[in-house]
């Protein structure tokens, strides 16, 4: 980041330290990349874990956004693992879609799998159980689609990674060329930079356009080459996007190719001063394209207030570019640029000013992202995106820490003295090599020309280490070489960080959908009658542990409650085990556990009457089964009662 900033004395102290503060702050509210909204199951009908009475006509889901469905998103499987939905997935009403289910359907419990898209572009997968009469057991193996992991998940985040990096390599330094140091433009290090960040950006597109079907289907490697999915994929804005961004791609050629041509032979004067002009407006512009193919597709442009979000997430993007690429360039300058041609601290004090505005651009949409992407500070601590974030904090505040030390490097080189040195050295190295190519022009002809070529060659070898030497040797400069490295290494790892929390669930949206799952979780165990019933899978470890235990709960409410409790074997035959114990507890209100030792009544068959419930609430019923004199677990599980 370099944050240098020239006052001294106490009053421009105090600034600094008010811009670490700010940068700290901006760090803590701001989500680390562009928002997100990912959708999330909120409701279903039937719901999980409900038994119903006769078999439902349809079954229907409700998301927290609208989402975007094929021919086998939605599925219904019935204990055997066969497909008994009918048709195809339909918009019941605006986040509410459902498929209509087959007549005649036996008891059991049945499988729901969904597949979806949501409307930022991520796949959405998962899936629940619901039984019609009673629950049974079911060969339905695993949870659901693979869409969005594996290895085309991975495959996939890295190219975000790469497209991310790619962006701001080439935003970044192009700007650190115009806007911090002209005289880079000829530098053969900074070009292959700059010309790097666009060939990984352009490769990473296509990538990810490839990889796009694969990702939200199926999740098979096979697919991604799959032309047909990649005609569905290229009808979507999200398949749209990577178009638009590759023809911005020809015309960031364009510009690179003036930059590092036209630009570098220009002399210093009028002409070159409008043809800088004409460049930092054309590339504001192709950058500003670049990051709107993301804010228009995926995170920013749905949730709360997309109109507003969506150029708040390119100011954001084009910041961070300035920002972390100029780094990037500044670094390769300090330590690849000619020995003949180094890095000023002028140019360095133009990125710091640079960056300061870039970090102020950072904490005025950073704190609009966190109120839009988190919606309470609990979400900080309860979701894996909060989470995240405050690993993205630390990286901030430790990146901002090593920034303060290059300002002080950056405030001890001396200009002059550097200028100084290169003049001299330039002017010894011009004069020796004019008298080796007099010297090799009196040789030519003669046997001893190669001979004085290769004196020419050597001598410029020496001048050129003489140079590296005298450049390396200040410490000055040595010591900002190294923060800057520092600086890029944690830049690298937060990259990362920003990667992953662009493909996380947003904390607000998580702590919705978790709500939304635990009130309905209760109603939907409740059947009109008011009993409930969980199922709970255990296993004590020993020879013969394995099995299913189901508690009845009726009428599941305050007061008295008639228990029952039934212990099966996987193959669903009673299973009598030595003793089974029930506990319950209200974490919300401290209270619990409440034991319960119910009467053996049958084979597998145990049951408790007046099982008294205080108060109405999430409660959390615990069984522990015994199955053996040593084997023993507990599992739980929680419902809405009262």
């Amino acid at each position: 980041m370099t944050l240098t900033i020239t006052p001294t004395g106490h009053r421009g102290s105090l600034r600094i330290l008010v811009l670490l503060l700010l940068a700290v702050l901006g760090a803590l509210l701001a989500g680390a990349g562009p928002a997100s909204a990912h959708a999330a199951l909120t409701g279903s009908d039937p719901a999980q874990g409900v038994v119903v009475k006769q078999a439902p006509a349809q079954v229907s889901l409700t998301f927290s956004e609208k989402v975007a469905m094929n021919d086998d998103s939605l599925r219904v499987l019935d204990p055997r693992g066969k497909p008994v939905q009918t048709g195809t997935p339909a918009n019941l009403s605006g986040t509410t879609y459902a498929v209509k289910l087959r007549s005649g359907l036996g008891d059991g419990t049945y499988t729901v799998t969904y597949q979806v898209v949501s409307a930022d572009s991520h796949p959405v997968s998962g899936a629940y159980t619901f039984s019609i009469g009673a629950p049974s057991q079911t060969v339905v193996s695993g949870t659901g689609p693979v869409a969005g992991g594996g290895a085309v998940g991975g495959l996939y985040a890295f190219g975000r990674y790469a497209s991310y990096a790619g962006f701001i390599v080439l935003a970044g330094g192009a700007a650190f060329v115009l806007a911090c140091w002209q005289r880079g433009a000829g530098v053969r290090a900074l070009q292959r930079l700059v010309v790097g960040g666009w060939l990984t950006l352009t490769a990473a597109t296509l990538w990810l356009l490839l990889l796009r079907g694969s990702y939200t289907t199926s999740g098979k490697f096979a697919d991604v080459f799959d032309l047909g999915l990649l005609g569905q994929v290229l009808q979507t804005k999200t398949g749209a996007a990577p178009v638009s961004r590759l023809l911005l791609l020809a015309a960031a050629a364009l510009f690179i190719a003036v930059l590092f041509g036209a630009f570098t032979k220009r002399e210093e004067g009028p002409d070159k001063r409008d043809l800088t002009f004409g460049l930092a407006i054309g590339g504001v512009v192709v950058a500003a394209g670049l990051a709107s193919s993301w804010a228009m597709a995926e995170h920013a442009s749905v949730g709360l207030q997309p109109g507003i979000a969506m150029p708040v997430d390119v100011v954001h993007l084009l910041a961070v570019a300035a920002w972390l690429g100029g780094l990037t360039a500044l670094l390769v300058a300090l330590y690849r640029a000619p020995a003949g041609t180094p890095v000023e601290s002028a140019a360095v004090r133009r990125f710091s000013r640079l960056a300061f505005g870039s970090v102020v651009v950072l904490i005025a949409t950073g704190v609009y992202q966190s109120w839009r992407q988190l919606g309470a500070w609990s979400a900080f601590t309860d979701t894996r995106y909060g989470q995240l974030l405050l690993v993205k904090i630390g990286l901030v505040a430790l990146l901002v820490g090593i920034a303060s030390i290059s300002r002080r490097w950056t405030g001890r080189l001396a200009d002059n003295a550097d200028d100084t040195a290169v003049v001299d050295i330039d002017g010894e190295a011009e004069k020796e090599r004019v008298t080796a190519a007099k010297a090799a022009g009196k040789n030519t002809g003669s046997a001893d020309s190669r001979r004085a070529a290769q004196l020419a060659r050597q001598r410029a070898a020496m001048d050129a280490a003489r140079q590296k030497r005298l450049r390396d040797g200040d410490a000055n400069r040595f010591g900002l070489r190294r923060t800057v490295l520092a600086e890029a290494g944690v830049a690298v790892v937060l990259l990362a960080v920003t990667t992953w929390l662009t493909q996380t669930e947003p904390g607000r949206t998580e702590l919705d959908a978790k709500a939304a799952s635990s009130s309905s979780s209760g109603a939907a165990t409740a059947p009109s009658n008011g009993a409930l019933t969980l199922d709970m899978p255990f296993d004590t470890g020993g020879a013969d542990g394995k099995g299913v235990v189901s508690i009845d709960l009726d009428p599941a409410r305050v007061g008295g409650n008639e228990m029952h409790v039934y212990v099966q074997r996987p193959n669903g035959r009673a299973f009598d085990v030595p003793e089974v114990k029930v506990a319950f507890t209200l974490e919300a209100k401290k209270i619990g556990p409440l034991p319960v030792t119910p009467d053996h009544i049958t084979t597998g068959h145990w049951s408790a009457s007046g099982v008294q419930i205080p108060m109405a609430g999430d409660w959390k019923i615990a069984v522990t089964v015994r199955t053996s004199d040593i084997d023993q677990v507990t599992v739980s599980k929680n419902a809405q009662i009262g």
